[in-house]
């Protein structure tokens, strides 16, 4: 059987039509506004998501840029770069029919392999994973970029749907190491992220036997709590976003131990 059976591929087609239909009806304006990746506008978004599919299309990477923007700060942003600049003087609509007409072969190619295909190990930007969660990532990535746009255009939407369920899932599923690995808990700590929102969901961190994990329900009341927006949330996750200034402008409702709850808040930026 071919790819036609991965879900994963239906939902990310369901995703790459969002932002083609959100695309759409962008004002010729619109396409230069600045969005929250550093240095990016809104077509640069779009362009970005195309350099991505065409490498793994298999096409060879553009030459590097001579001299790079100071919003570069590593190897994988100069990449990202040589795709992004040379359409920063195309007209909106003419990178919008590239991103159309890339996705359409991404999306052939996935269906045409044999389901085997995304039972494969292989790299991905989370390590060596199976293709089919390699393909949810993509899901993931394509929709925070979409949301990117959106809050770049003041247009809120697409929050509900399989894209945005897989998309918040992951996201939720990252808390733990961020509880634990990057906020530094201590054993026995717990913390509780509140959503809310059309998305909107309980996570439960705790931290034991050195390790933080997320449970169905905590035991006790929450070492700290956090509730927060699925919006401000994402934005969090994905640093668009940081932890002090959520704080001060009262993005985040804090309960429990505040210095905990800022430790884990300045710590969330673990996509970026």
């Amino acid at each position: 059987m071919t790819g036609n059976a991965e879900s994963v591929i239906t939902i990310l087609a369901e995703e790459w039509g969002a932002i083609d239909t959100l695309a759409q009806g962008l004002a010729d304006a619109e396409w230069d506004l600045p969005s929250e990746c550093p240095g990016w506008t809104v077509r640069d978004v779009l362009s970005h998501l195309i350099g991505i599919e065409r490498v793994l299309l298999g096409e060879a990477l553009p030459p590097p840029l001579p001299e790079l923007p100071a919003h570069v700060e590593n190897e994988v942003g100069a990449r990202n770069e040589a795709w992004v600049a040379p359409r920063r003087s195309r007209p909106g609509p003419d990178v919008l029919h590239e991103f159309q007409e890339v996705t359409a072969r991404r999306i052939a190619e996935l269906r045409s392999w044999p389901e085997s295909r995304f039972d494969e190990i292989g790299p991905s930007p989370v390590g060596e994973v199976p293709y089919r969660e390699f393909m949810q990532v993509r899901v993931m990535d394509s929709w925070v970029h979409e949301q990117d746009i959106r809050v770049a255009t003041a247009r809120p939407g697409h929050d509900s749907g399989p894209a945005a369920e897989l998309s918040i899932d992951r996201l939720c599923a990252a808390m733990p190491f961020v509880v634990g690995k990057q906020a530094g808990a201590p054993e026995g700590a717990s913390v509780r992220f509140e959503l809310r929102g059309p998305l909107a969901r309980r996570i439960e961190v705790v931290v034991r036997d050195g390790r933080a994990k997320a449970v169905a329900a905590l035991d006790a009341q929450p070492t700290t709590s956090l509730d927060i927006d699925v919006e401000v949330f994402w934005r969090l996750a994905c640093g668009r976003v940081d932890g002090k200034a959520a704080r001060l402008a009262g993005l985040v409702d804090i309960g429990g131990d505040e210095a905990l709850a800022s430790r884990v808040l300045d710590a969330m930026a673990f996509m970026i």
